[in-house]
């Protein structure tokens, strides 16, 4: 029953930040008199009407490193559309040291809650993140779920290093 809950609540905070992308992209405001021409888009005025995609360092400057959230680096970098390209940026596993750093895309909510990586996919090893990163296009509309899977899952286990987006599709006009 609390799994069941649990899905439901994150549905639902899915379901209000799109709609709440959605209202922001179509410029709306709120109150007497604020349904008129000037604010609803016309033509190719829309913010995202001649871009064909962004590329998005994850972590920013921070890169992808243990011990960083990427959960709120997402939020905020959003919204993320198809097409766009996240970049993962990391350093080549140390010889005298250190922990190495993958990238994973794991099949769904739950293994993505349990860093289950049974299904998941690697699809970037240790080496691939140096220089200039690896780079992940977001080809179509659902959610992506990205984690670190090195050292048996503990990155990902400690809630740090995964996090999940959710591109829309750009406007037409």
């Amino acid at each position: 029953m609390a799994l069941a809950n649990a899905e439901a609540f994150f549905l639902l905070v899915v379901f209000y930040f799109m709609f709440g992308i959605c209202l922001a992209n179509f410029n709306y405001t709120w109150g007497p008199g604020s349904w008129n021409n000037t604010n609803c888009p016309s033509g190719n005025n829309h913010p995202n009407a001649t871009q064909t995609s962004n590329k998005f360092i994850v972590g920013g400057s921070e890169n992808w490193h243990y011990g960083f959230d990427y959960m709120d680096w997402a939020s905020k970098s959003g919204p993320f559309f198809v097409n766009d390209t996240l970049v993962f940026k990391y350093d080549s596993p140390n010889p005298n040291g250190g922990f190495p750093h993958s990238v994973y895309l794991l099949p769904n909510y739950w293994s993505f809650v349990k860093c289950d990586f049974r299904r998941a996919k690697r699809i970037a090893n240790p080496n691939q993140g140096a220089g200039e990163g690896f780079e992940f296009v977001l080809k179509k509309m659902q959610p992506y779920y990205f984690a670190c899977g090195e050292h048996e899952g503990i990155h990902c286990n400690n809630g740090t290093m995964k996090f999940v987006v959710m591109p829309l599709k750009r406007w037409p006009y």
